[in-house]
């Protein structure tokens, strides 16, 4: 493949594998529209254009965690309704509505707040309540006192300055089988519906909305008005007992040997010793390390791979390197491509994340600014983005 810049490693971005699973999503939500979670830059995928072949194929929605990440967004072209799911200071209501992005409102005394600016602003800020069933993040606390709850909510649906649009809610165990887990997915799912049933009887809410992606896959008939897709749209299962059919991986990171060199009984790799030759071997070194994204944790126990065979990660990770044994690859050469997370024989982000005890979110969000993404349609490169080189 060719690269025009002088990269050491990259992330290769599958737009058609993107489309794919947004396709897949959208049939299974049936007749509810999709909201694309396209926070933390994509969950590492690049915002700007996952963005936008998700607003071609047909997402209703973007969500975000922030004013900034929204307005990303906007200056990407992307004119579809955004959310912020997180908090926004109440002083930035002004840019809020200039920008037609919608907030979400967790609280009674936030809800007042920003309608206070909005109101001296003279603007209307689009919100969506977000009502608390078992999370215990954010929001409205109906699963502590839902009457209390159900009076601060109609609350805010009176407050000058913001128009109430929506409603949703977030599950905490949708991704888990287990018994007792099932069961308090489905009780909070129960306490949103009251919930919205009270507040309905005030008039119309709006969008309503309470799926993320384990909700969706495990329980697509709850998908309400909306859907909220995140980890799902990057090919990824929310967990490994809730599996979302026919997804493909978007994200493959790859990166170059830099050096093969034999090893002899006794010899020693990397920091701290930490692997010793037990044979003869022949060791690549290649160029990305945990500096790019890569776990630390994952010495002597990753797998990637090598013109298509495996080779094990030997040795600790290094901020920039990582020493692979390729004893299986005899022609494993200086300059040769290098699968490290993605694609088999080498790991895949799931397998890889259960080998590191962490979940495939935290390793696709990791991969660094620093490390290129190369993004690919109808086996195409299409673009090319290096953070670095546009700071």
């Amino acid at each position: 493949m060719h690269i025009a810049f002088d990269a050491h490693c990259w992330a290769e971005i599958d737009l058609d594998a993107l489309v794919h699973n947004f396709h897949q999503i959208q049939r299974r939500a049936g007749s509810a529209v999709v909201c694309a979670v396209v926070k933390a830059d994509a969950y590492g995928h690049g915002d700007r254009l996952t963005a936008r072949a998700l607003a071609e194929a047909g997402a209703a929605w973007f969500a975000v965690s922030s004013l900034a990440e929204a307005r990303h967004l906007r200056r990407s072209g992307i004119t579809q309704p955004i959310l912020i799911l997180g908090m926004t200071r109440p002083a930035c209501a002004a840019a809020l509505a200039a920008e037609g992005i919608t907030q979400a409102v967790y609280s009674l005394e936030y809800g007042r707040a920003l309608a206070a600016s909005a109101e001296a602003a003279g603007v209307t800020v689009e919100v969506h309540l977000k009502v608390d069933t078992g999370m215990g993040r954010i929001g409205f606390g109906a699963c502590r006192d839902l009457e209390e709850a159900v009076s601060g909510l109609l609350a805010c649906r009176r407050l000058k300055g913001l128009s109430v649009t929506g409603v949703f809610q977030h599950f905490s165990v949708a991704d888990s089988l287990a018994e007792d887990d099932r069961r308090y997915t489905g009780e909070q799912y129960a306490l949103f519906r009251r919930v919205v049933e009270r507040l309905e009887e005030a008039g119309p809410l709006g969008v309503i909305h309470c799926s993320n992606s384990a909700g969706l896959t495990a329980h697509p008939d709850w998908s309400c008005d909306m859907v909220r897709a995140g980890v799902i749209l990057y090919g990824q299962d929310p967990s490994a007992e809730v599996t979302f059919p026919g997804l493909r991986p978007v994200m493959t990171l790859k990166t170059v040997v830099s050096q093969v060199k034999t090893l002899a009984p006794g010899d020693c790799v990397g920091y701290g010793r930490f692997y010793t030759a037990d044979r003869p071997l022949r060791a690549a070194t290649v160029c990305c390390g945990y500096a790019d994204g890569y776990p630390r944790c994952l010495s002597n126990l990753g797998v990637a791979s090598i013109h298509g065979k495996p080779a094990p990660i030997i040795g600790r990770v290094s901020m920039d390197q990582i020493v692979l044994d390729a004893s299986a690859v005899p022609g494993a050469a200086a300059g040769d491509e290098v699968t490290l997370l993605g694609a088999a024989p080498a790991d895949g982000f799931a397998q890889a994340a259960e080998k590191a005890g962490t979940i495939s979110y935290e390793l696709l969000c990791a991969v660094a600014r620093r490390v290129p993404r190369v993004y690919y349609r109808g086996g195409e490169v299409v673009e090319e983005l290096d953070y670095l080189d546009k700071e």
